[in-house]
């Protein structure tokens, strides 16, 4: 069985490799260092398609150095020491080219997992290469990462991604058996998101369809084709984002079953689990907030734990989370407060600070007035004074509104108890 185009067509050299010519250009941040053979641990940070992995193999190959290469999806920390053990003998101890270990996706590893790279770079046993799709600054180890340079990769631009199609057209065995012209490529570089793995999966997708040995790709051809061969689940294009907004919305309709599908269908396409969680916390304060205040508490445990712990076995915290905060009252109160309070700054620019609520740090400010007239609301009746917080330009504005919950109703009538119609609650 054939490999997939994008795989056929990889890049061997730097002269055969497209886009990112501001790290691997005549003047780019890593010519030199390849080209020499001067390779320092590496990680690359860009979004999918973008060529981390064809750059990693092109170091190794012009740098004349032993590859070895892991998946954060499917290795633990017993395969990086393997690898690192492989890697060290192969070494050798007369040579300062130490072999390259590449670890696709390491935004994945747990901190033990990525804590078990650190002796090896940093005692040069490897020189490590990491890709991923997340901000490093936050999904890699400090101590790691200081052990590395972050080099960005950019999305494809147009005149990347028809260099890609033509690179494909001209030198893939498979193609050249056909005469392709390239009519329109207006749709095929709007699908492809600046994906250029992508973009050559959707292109030989298209011709191998066309069973005549002359192909012009037009926009109508590529809409028909790629329509009615949809992907059952793709991390990073439309029906990523469908699916995601079911999830959320079943969870918002307090439909435990279709939230725990959906959920069900992420897992199975490999979604990152730190994304799934990360939206199940926005959720509890934006679709649930005060009507359940423990549902953030349980969702931000939740993202710690599978953060940690990592697939398979964070599966059954994410479905514990999901089907917790489906089951929970809901209320978006807090979410359309802040959006109205920020509505209003924007409205009214930035308006005075009541004297009473001023900081006064310094005599000069307290002979200003700074401070003057607050009342304590602790030296009070039930811990409370009454008295003006908000600028007087917007006195008596209401941006919180609880909902009809049970708890918010408890907390409106405490509100309405304490401000007696000052504020429309």
């Amino acid at each position: 069985m054939n490999a997939p185009l994008a795989e056929r067509v990889r890049p061997k050299t730097l002269e055969d490799y497209v886009s990112q010519h501001h790290l691997v250009g005549e003047n780019g941040a890593l010519t030199n260092q390849i080209k020499n053979g001067s390779i320092p641990s590496l990680i690359f940070w860009g979004p999918p398609g973008t060529g981390k992995t064809t750059l990693a193999h092109i170091i190794a190959e012009e740098s004349k150095r032993p590859f070895y290469t892991l998946s954060a999806i499917s290795s633990g920390v017993k395969d990086v020491r393997e690898v690192i053990e492989k890697a060290k003998q192969s070494g050798g101890l007369f040579t300062t080219k130490n072999p390259i270990l590449f670890i696709d996706e390491i935004h994945r590893f747990s901190k033990s997992q990525q804590d078990s790279l650190l002796g090896a770079v940093e005692k040069g046993w490897v020189t490590l290469i990491g890709a991923t799709t997340e901000n490093p600054s936050f999904e890699v180890i400090p101590a790691l990462l200081s052990r590395c340079q972050v080099y960005v990769l950019n999305p494809f631009g147009r005149e990347d991604l028809e260099a890609l199609l033509h690179q494909a057209i001209e030198t893939d065995t498979l193609l050249k058996e056909k005469h392709i012209e390239l009519k329109e490529t207006e749709a095929l570089l709007r699908l492809s998101g600046g994906d250029g793995r992508k973009l050559l999966n959707i292109f030989e997708l298209i011709v191998s369809a066309e069973k005549s040995e002359s192909v012009t790709v037009t926009n109508e051809l590529v809409l028909n084709k790629v329509q009615k061969n949809t992907v059952l689940y793709d991390k990073t294009g439309e029906q990523h984002y469908d699916i995601i907004s079911a999830f959320i919305k079943s969870i918002r309709g307090s439909d435990p079953n279709a939230a725990v599908y959906w959920l069900a269908r992420m897992i199975e396409g490999g979604e990152d689990v730190k994304f799934i969680a990360r939206r199940m916390l926005i959720l509890a304060s934006e679709d649930i907030g005060n009507a359940n205040p423990t549902a953030l508490v349980l969702a931000n445990s939740t993202f710690q734990a599978v953060t940690t712990i990592g697939y398979p076995e964070a599966r059954i915290i994410l479905s514990q989370c999901a089907t917790y905060l489906a089951s929970s009252p809901k209320s978006n109160a807090s979410y359309l407060a802040i959006n109205e309070a920020q509505g209003k700054v924007k409205e009214t620019g930035d308006l005075p600070v009541p004297l009473e609520i001023r900081n006064a740090p310094t005599k000069l400010m307290k002979e200003l007035g700074y401070g003057a007239g607050y009342l304590y609301a602790h030296d009070h009746k039930d811990n409370f004074a009454d008295m003006e917080f908000l600028p007087e330009d917007i006195s008596g504005t209401t941006f919180y509104r609880p909902s009809e919950n049970a708890r918010e109703k408890a907390i409106k009538d405490f509100l309405e108890k304490r401000w007696k119609g000052k504020y429309n609650f």
